[in-house]
């Protein structure tokens, strides 16, 4: 048996292995970063479609791991999902620059000035993967949908014929859909390009056994993909969402911390128990207790933050009130604010309590939460803009707060001017252009819809005496207040 690990080995150990938050998006997946949650297993289903989550869920990671040939396997192997041994993987849109597998964001935004219709483009993207003659020799991906466009049936007679040799075969062609979100800076038209998306899997979907599409996208994009395309909403039956549990977030550090190399992680390993070699010693499988049992990762996380928030209970235990004040307003924690806010406690402990007898000080988790905070209030920002100008008027004032109060402080601050403003900086600039311009709320002129919507995003939660209440991923770096809550940010 392994001598327990120290403070310092702790913290050497978190520091090893816990990812770089700015890596999140550019770190590939690998044998030892492959976390299985079992709220993950309906994504990976051949037949889920649409796969929904915000930013920080998981969604890039899950796209990557499919085209990876030995990480299907492991996701096959731990899910249970035999069919994901049979498929041949193809890339449809991602966030890489793969001009021969599909048009980039500049090419899009000139096809969409051009008029090219969503649907033929996304056609083309797909018999290209199937490797059709004809758009072999046609460079740009305007010729390639004008040959979709004036060559439906050589088109139909290619996926008729690439759907039933691969049903003879067993084999399924999955096409993947990462990154929607830079598909076109105007959100009307990306919401218009994802439209074509979903009408072309739902097409596979009806009409081929073998051909299916897997599209990985925010809730909101969703929606707004409809407003284009209802049909849309026959994929809702078979869709799935990355969702992740306390359970499944302590799992995630725990997974991370023994799968790093070197004697600490091995150390780390002997002293919880029950790992199991995979891939030849390259992965380990945490034990169930440690993957999924509470009251058993809460007995690990105190050895690593001690149990309270301060001196005694009353200050919240470590374990419920890290996650608890990560989540928004929807119940849900991405894994990305969660390991980048213990990288941060980690780093203040180290600078500011290095003598504390726990490898993270409570005081460090508070500033971890500050910062996770603040990364996601600019998320959210650059994702919906309008989000900001809605929570800004509500700054110096404290949650909860009463509904016509918040409708007020709008009516004050002429929010609805603000939000027209916001729109008309992204309108088109060609008058024959009339699709719908929703780059803000669905419905900017109604107060009562308005929370609605940022209630369905999380933004905002409604209390059971109807006050309206900030959760505190999106209030302290909003800089809204709370009676005995997080400080909100300095400045």
């Amino acid at each position: 048996m392994s001598s327990p690990l120290g403070v310092e080995e702790y913290r050497d150990l978190l520091a090893a292995a816990l990812p770089e938050a700015t890596d999140a998006d550019t770190a590939e997946p690998n044998v030892r970063s492959l976390f299985t949650p079992d709220s993950h297993r309906a994504a990976l289903y051949v037949d889920s479609t649409v796969v929904r989550g915000g930013r920080g869920v998981g969604k890039t990671f899950w796209y990557r791991s499919l085209l990876d040939e030995t990480l299907r396997e492991v996701a096959a192997q731990e899910y249970g999902i035999e069919r994901l041994r049979r498929v041949e993987v193809y890339r449809g849109y991602g966030a890489s620059v793969e001009p021969d597998l599909y048009p980039g964001p500049g090419t899009l935004r000139q096809l969409v000035e051009q008029g090219v219709p969503p649907y033929d483009l996304w056609y083309a993207v797909l018999l290209t993967a199937f490797g059709q003659p004809e758009l072999r020799e046609l460079p740009e991906w305007r010729d390639k949908a004008a040959w979709v466009r004036n060559n439906p049936s050589a088109a139909e007679r290619t996926v008729q014929s690439v759907d039933r040799e691969a049903h003879g075969k067993g084999k399924t062609h999955l096409v993947l859909f990462d990154a929607l979100e830079h598909l076109h800076r105007v959100r009307s038209q990306a919401d218009r390009l994802v439209g074509g998306i979903l009408e072309l899997a739902l097409a596979m979907r009806l009409g081929t056994r073998s051909i299916r599409f897997k599209v990985f996208i925010r809730p909101d994009m969703y929606d707004g993909a409809l407003l284009h395309f209802p049909d849309a909403s026959k994929l809702t039956s078979n869709a799935a969402a990355l969702t992740w549990s306390r359970a499944n977030l302590y799992g995630l550090l725990f997974h991370t911390l023994g799968n790093h190399d070197g004697e600490l992680a091995t150390r780390f390993r002997d002293l919880t128990g029950g790992w199991q070699p995979e891939a030849d010693g390259r992965r380990f499988v945490p034990p169930a207790l440690l993957s999924g049992d509470e009251q058993f990762q809460q007995e690990q996380f105190t050895v690593i933050a001690g149990p309270y928030m301060g001196s005694n209970f009353r200050k919240g235990h470590t374990f419920t009130w890290l996650p608890n004040h990560l989540m928004d307003g929807v119940e849900q924690v991405s894994p990305r604010s969660f390991l980048s806010a213990l990288q941060k406690a980690l780093a203040e402990t180290r600078d500011q309590f290095a003598g504390h007898e726990f490898a993270i000080h409570h005081e460090g988790i508070r500033r971890g939460v500050q910062t996770a905070s603040e990364t996601r209030v600019a998320e959210v920002s650059e994702d919906m803009p309008w989000v900001r100008l809605a929570i800004e008027p509500l700054v110096g004032h404290q949650v909860p707060i009463e509904r016509e109060k918040v409708e007020a402080l709008w009516q004050e601050y002429r929010l609805v001017d603000s939000l027209r403003k916001e729109t008309e900086r992204y309108e088109p600039s060609d008058p024959r252009d009339d699709f719908l311009v929703r780059t803000g709320p669905r419905y900017p002129e109604d107060p009562a819809l308005l929370i609605e919507e940022l209630v369905a995003l999380g933004v905002m939660r409604r209390r059971r005496d109807g006050r309206i209440d900030l959760p505190d991923v999106y209030r302290i770096a909003f800089g809204v207040g709370r009676k005995g809550g997080v400080p909100k940010m300095a400045g």
